[in-house]
């Protein structure tokens, strides 16, 4: 194949495009740059097209030369971009390839990935793959109507997914499951378990499995440890046309100094900061962008735009927003630079976010975007245009903290920490919430979600359905990481399958239909989700029950009929004859009950509702009287 020389004067690169990437404005680079099968001048071959301003030389290299550097130059544009382009002949999908750069400085050397490939071996291998992105989708339908799917006033239920270990095959050696065989599977799970949305940690293709795909290489790369491009569009479609929404992980923060991926790309620090202080991650021992790079940001929110675009998912949840947004994150004195005006901010970086949402919704106004910021920033999901970063959702670690910590304390002292629970009202509505019970609580030590509860084997269980009904109840949309819904024992490990063979036992079975009833209610009953993000759709009846550790509120839509009442006991005591203020009279169905038999246990409750009193209490012209089972929670609606 070497006899087919490059051609030079191929381009798909216009003159706008140039204008908008010299502004910072150019995110539509994967139509643009990287490789491109095609016809030129009567020829079949592969557009090169990489971004190397100091590069003294590139070249592709690749199984069809050999790997030999300098047999096929690619040619620097005129325009000042750093762009290098040239069209080889006989080039097809699937011609494994490297860019190899020679450096104007200091003779640096190196093969670098396509940091806008499609496709890429399979790790530890670490060649791009010429690839196309031809999929005859189904989902037309979901695509048409997801924005009643997507929107703040629907419920969203999300099961946060590992790929890699959701499921594995071990009589192959432990191997992985496709995306094609997750698409039956997965697909098939989720709808039984009444889930509005899966979220997978990053796809994209990261050189460090155990990093979990937040140490990425490949920005518009799915990783290929599951299959091809195509095979993940398979996935996704056939979640789309199962009723499901697809929330993808997405990594901006930083990125692995790996030598194939983009640090150092051409012998300086192209897309990261030079200097350390700005430039390094000292949590991942990993490189940060350089925000402030007009490219940089084309890269990043083209990154962003490719998955929505060609994958068609539903929405991103940004990592690490927290680390982003200061200066000093996990840095001591001196070993960080203020911002122009002396301050922690990250100016820079929240001027990228900014521009992300804005160019996001513009484009797709019916995704959702949302942030894991861990700190106090305020404002997160509120529009740019009156100061805010422009995100429809924030991740509550607080809520997430303050209850984990609650619930492993013996429910004799629980008394003691009851602010743990109502504290969260006090900020419910300064962001759009949603409540997450996610991967980083189940490892690095920390145990499984069962783990982490008090008490028993019968307790435990009591607890965690306590906490999920709870969960459910309390304001903000949920996310639940997988292996939760069935209380698996031991803490997540990325290297094996989920702990499926545990629903041979009751416990874990009656825990797992307890969520999926849970599910299935949430999603029928708008009164505890359409005013998650407004304080009318909230009332509490009582917080005041220390000594008991019991709490009471109501949750109410949009309809002034459409009434939920939640109440939790958080000790392993039944109480009897335990008075409920309510805003009605008429009958109050019990329509959920955590101690019910089928979910494990012991079979105490209302005998399927209550019938109101005129008896004045907690300040209302109704009560009803209640038997309270231990560490339950009882969910009625009004049917008066």
């Amino acid at each position: 194949m070497q006899e087919n020389k490059v051609i030079y004067g191929a381009s798909l690169l216009s003159d706008y495009d140039i204008f908008l990437s010299k502004q910072g404005n150019f995110f539509k680079l994967y139509e643009k740059l990287g490789s491109h099968p095609m016809n030129f001048d009567g020829k079949d071959g592969t557009l090169f097209a990489v971004w190397a301003p100091n590069a003294e030389r590139v070249s592709v290299v690749g199984e069809f030369n050999g790997w030999t550097p300098r047999t096929h130059d690619l040619k620097q544009r005129w325009d000042g971009t750093g762009i290098w382009e040239g069209f080889i002949p006989g080039i097809s999908k699937g011609t494994l390839y490297k860019y190899h750069i020679d450096s104007k400085y200091q003779g640096y050397k190196v093969d670098k990935t396509d940091p806008l490939a499609f496709h890429n071996e399979t790790p530890p291998k670490t060649a791009s793959v010429v690839w196309g992105l031809d999929y005859k989708w189904g989902d037309e339908e979901w695509m048409k109507k997801r924005y009643l799917r997507n929107s703040l006033d629907s419920p969203i239920s999300v099961y946060e997914v590992h790929l890699g270990s959701w499921a594995r095959v071990p009589e192959e050696g432990n191997r992985f499951l496709t995306y094609r065989e997750l698409a039956k599977k997965l697909t098939d799970y989720l709808r039984d378990m009444n889930y509005t949305h899966v979220e997978f940690l990053p796809v994209m293709e990261h050189p460090l499995y155990t990093s979990w795909g937040y140490q990425v290489t490949g920005f518009f790369a799915p990783t290929s440890r599951y299959g091809t491009p195509q095979d993940l569009m398979y996935l996704i479609d056939q979640l789309h046309q199962n009723g499901i929404g697809v929330i993808l992980d997405w990594v901006p923060s930083h990125f692995p100094t790996d030598d194939h991926g983009p640090r150092f790309f051409d012998g300086t620090c192209l897309y990261e900061h030079a200097d350390p202080r700005k430039g390094y991650h000292p949590d991942w021992t990993s490189a940060i962008f350089n925000y402030g790079r007009s490219e940089v940001k084309n890269f990043l929110i083209s990154s962003a735009l490719y998955w929505l675009d060609k994958y068609h998912v539903d929405g991103l949840r940004i990592d690490g927003v927290a680390s982003m947004l200061y200066l000093d994150y996990s840095r001591k004195e001196g070993e960080w630079i203020p911002n122009e005006y002396g301050g922690r901010e990250n100016i820079e970086a929240i001027s990228f976010l900014r521009r992300l949402n804005e160019a996001v919704f513009k484009e797709y106004p019916d995704v959702q975007m949302t942030a894991e910021e861990s700190t106090a920033w305020p404002m997160v999901t509120r529009p740019t245009y009156s100061g805010g970063l422009g995100f429809t959702l924030k991740w509550k670690m607080g809520w997430m903290h303050d209850t984990l910590f609650y619930f492993k304390h013996d429910p004799l002292f629980r008394k003691y920490n009851h602010d743990q629970l109502t504290f969260s009202m006090w900020y419910a509505w300064t962001e759009n919430y949603i409540l997450p019970l996610s991967h980083d609580e189940v490892t690095h030590g920390k145990g499984s979600i069962y783990g982490k509860m008090p008490g028993d084997d019968w307790q435990k269980f009591a607890n965690l359905r306590l906490l999920y009904g709870y969960m459910y109840g309390h304001p903000g949309k949920k996310l639940l990481f997988m292996g939760g819904e069935f209380g698996q024992w031991r803490e997540w490990v990325s290297e094996e399958s989920l702990e499926w063979h545990v629903l041979q036992y009751p416990r874990h079975q009656g825990l797992q239909r307890w969520v999926k009833d849970l599910n299935n209610f949430y999603k029928n009953n708008p009164a505890i989700y359409e005013l998650d993000n407004e304080q009318r759709g909230f009332e509490w009846v009582d917080f005041r029950d220390w000594e008991s550790s019991i709490v009471s509120f109501i949750r109410k839509g949009k309809s002034t009929n459409d009434i939920v009442l939640v109440v939790c006991n958080f000790t392993p005591v039944s109480r009897t004859n335990y008075r409920v203020g309510v805003p009605r009279g008429g009958f109050w169905k019990e329509v959920l009950n955590s101690d019910a038999r089928e979910y494990g246990g012991s079979g105490q409750g209302n005998l399927g509702g209550v019938e109101a009193s005129q008896m004045h209490f907690h300040g209302r012209s109704h009560s009803i009287s209640l038997n309270i089972p231990p560490l339950g929670v009882l969910y009625f609606k009004s049917e008066g």
